[in-house]
């Protein structure tokens, strides 16, 4: 089970849900399937899930509510077969020292060989979220100071996590030793937040303090900020696809600005692949700033040729293609009279299965646009994703056993154009071998077991 989902926590506000809540909606394009806040009054634990949009399901009674200064936030996407309310975030337990609620973003690769091990030391799980796992782990030592049980069970997990964990009055962020996903710290007053990107930061008006380091575990409470680090420097691995894709443009991630990051994608992109055409439009809203740069580059002017209906979630993040193709025909409307006998270089983010694009360029063709020169920022994906990003299998990615010419026929453009893994790589302002580009060139930055290990809790 893969999820791709945002976090947040807060500390030490009156108002922690209201500000959970707040984080969320700027989180909300991290998710759109399901969302939960869990908050604690100091006596009380106090928690709403729902399946839908924060807006729609967090009404101003409901927020009232959740009373207490500490509070965790969740938004969850997830892959077909697990969408249920089971497994909405966070994930809340009691047990004999306390209580534990965790939000999880990213995949546990091993899972399947603990939640095995867990089970037949008589575990009985929930639900199939591998953030279960976490929290079974986290309470089978109760006579261990906490931080030490954090230590211990983070260095059994593999994979991708970034972690929000509020346990009795302390609130703690963890992100694994290679640092796939992002995770930051902000101060509002004496209140601290942690969330899976800036733009949630600013929605509060919360100062940005630092990132969670990779394979640090911080830990927030009456004292302060306190650091942890349980795991030894290993290589970066930043999930680069946040850079193209994920992210919002408004965001600073892995200490680079995202908008900034997508400018130079575009900007590169029209260095390797110019095109002599009417004018350059993007394909709204994930493609916007690649075709600023492409424009920029290649002087042709910049034209929203694609009008959004911002009433429609994104298409990439709906758990079934029948959803996804509707979305696709709903989502985009061409501007007929711009692209009508228009020679035009569309700019993309990335192409996933293929099909999302072949409707759009459908609809640009019925619109009368007469040559279609497709630019992507990104190269072709080729490899799944194990670190949360769905793209389970390679028979889905397009790219995996198609040419680039096979990928262009189908989905109906002139000509096709990837940008280079180096070109890639050199647009980002950090050091450019901090990032995971797995689902480009089928290199793995961790391994993965088959089969469970009989010491499945040795380190």
């Amino acid at each position: 089970m893969k999820e791709y989902c945002g976090v947040v926590g807060v500390y030490g506000h009156k108002d922690a849900s209201q500000l959970a809540y707040l984080s969320l909606y700027a989180l909300q394009h991290r998710g759109e399937e399901s969302c939960g806040i869990t908050s604690y009054d100091g006596k009380k634990i106090h928690s709403y899930k729902s399946m839908g949009l924060v807006g729609d399901v967090f009404k101003e009674s409901i927020i009232k509510k959740l009373k207490g200064s500490l509070a965790v936030g969740h938004v969850r996407y997830s892959t077909t077969g697990s969408s249920d309310i089971k497994n909405a975030q966070p994930f809340t337990i009691n047990y004999k020292k306390g209580h534990i609620s965790l939000a999880h973003n990213g995949n546990i690769t091993n899972s399947d060989e603990l939640r095995m091990s867990l089970e037949n030391n008589g575990s009985i799980f929930q639900t199939t979220m591998d953030s279960e796992i976490i929290v079974h782990l986290l309470v089978q030592e109760p006579k261990l100071p906490i931080e030490e049980r954090f230590s211990n069970v983070m260095c059994k997990l593999e994979g991708a996590f970034s972690l929000v964990v509020m346990a009795d009055d302390s609130i703690y962020g963890v992100r694994d030793p290679f640092g796939f996903r992002p995770l930051c710290i902000g101060k509002l007053g004496d209140a601290y937040v942690i969330v899976s990107e800036t733009c949630a930061l600013d929605i509060t008006g919360a100062e940005y303090l630092r990132d969670i380091e990779p394979g640090e575990i911080v830990k927030i409470d009456k004292k302060g900020i306190t650091s942890l680090k349980y795991s030894t420097v290993m290589p970066k691995a930043f999930c680069i696809f946040e850079n193209i894709y994920f992210s919002r443009p408004d965001s600073r991630i892995f200490g680079s600005s995202v908008y900034q990051s997508r400018k130079n994608l575009g900007i590169q992109l029209a260095k390797e692949h110019p095109m002599d055409a009417d004018f350059v439009m993007p394909v709204p809203d994930s493609g916007n700033v690649a075709a600023i740069g492409y424009a920029e580059e290649s002087g042709l002017p910049l034209e929203m040729g694609f009008i959004r209906n911002h009433y429609i979630g994104r298409t990439f993040i709906q758990p079934s293609q029948m959803s996804r193709d509707f979305k696709v025909k709903v989502k985009l409307n061409p501007v007929t009279e711009l692209v009508k006998d228009r020679k035009i270089v569309i700019v993309e983010d990335s192409i996933v299965r293929g099909t999302t694009s072949k409707g759009r360029v459908r609809a640009l063709r019925k619109a009368g646009a007469k040559e279609i020169h497709m630019r992507v920022s990104c190269p072709p994906l080729v490899s799944p994703c194990y670190y949360g990003i769905d793209f389970p299998t390679r028979k889905e990615l397009v790219a995996s056993n198609h040419s680039e010419k096979q990928i262009a026929d189908f989905i109906g453009v002139d000509s096709l154009r990837y940008l280079s893994l180096n070109g890639m790589l050199n647009a980002m302002d950090v050091d450019r071998n901090n990032f995971c580009t797995a689902c480009f060139t089928g290199k793995y930055p961790t391994s993965f077991r088959k089969k469970p290990r009989k010491n499945a809790f040795e380190k």
